[in-house]
């Protein structure tokens, strides 16, 4: 029996999934408006081994979502999955962040644009056909730029992800499709870490970064006198 870890730690979602054989077992996740990751993941981690009667020593692979995301939350996300691969000397599995959030959109045709949210007015997206093959990769882009534009005009396009909000409030097309889902979750992650087990597609533990896409920037109070 190979029992799969799947962490998803990108977002305000923190997410942890728990497969066998190709079977997704259970899921346990909390989205709250504060990241809790720090003290919520391991609870989780724990949890959902225990309530489903796994040894630590039963898993065959840890996979984690690889970003783009939050700082902090893959930081979190890759330094646990990192530990469990040392200490149990399992493989360890990136995945997409933006591929996993994919995953929730169902559609027999169009494109579908995963979002998340970054600074100001700007997102990190990448362009999935109905088949979930990437046709535009991963990258930062600034709404106001109109970047979707060339994809809306050729066929309808759903929208997902924490940012659907702000860029609905500057997209405005007859083949716009905003969903309601938010956030990237273990849930739709299991799946595509399978394959890769399968296919043995592992990272290399010792030198694996999470994928932040933009440098992280520290902004100082300012001091007052």
């Amino acid at each position: 029996m190979a029992y799969i870890l799947n962490i998803e730690t990108a977002t305000k979602n923190c997410s942890v999934s728990l497969g066998m054989d190709g079977q997704l077992i259970a899921v346990l996740e909390y989205a709250g408006e504060n990241y809790s990751h720090a003290e919520k993941l391991h609870a989780f981690i724990k949890q959902i081994l225990e309530q489903n009667q796994v040894e630590p020593k039963d898993l065959e692979a840890v996979a984690v979502s690889m970003g783009p995301g939050s700082y902090t939350g893959l930081r979190i996300g890759v330094s646990a999955a990192k530990g469990l691969a040392y200490t149990l000397h399992i493989p360890l599995m990136a995945i997409s962040t933006l591929e996993i959030l994919a995953r929730k959109i169902h559609t027999d045709s169009g494109y579908i644009i995963p979002i998340l949210d970054a600074r100001r007015m700007e997102v990190y997206s990448a362009v999935y056909d109905a088949q979930y093959h990437l046709v535009r990769k991963v990258q930062a882009d600034l709404l106001e730029d109109k970047p979707f534009d060339g994809y809306l005009d050729e066929k309808p396009v759903i929208f997902v992800g924490d940012a659907v909000q702000k860029t609905q409030k500057i997209i405005s097309h007859p083949n716009a499709v905003f969903s309601g889902e938010k956030y990237p979750s273990a849930k739709e992650m299991y799946q595509l870490a399978y394959q890769k087990f399968l296919n043995h597609e592992f990272e290399n533990t010792a030198y694996f970064e999470p994928f932040y896409l933009k440098d992280f920037i520290v902004t100082r109070k300012k001091q007052t006198l």
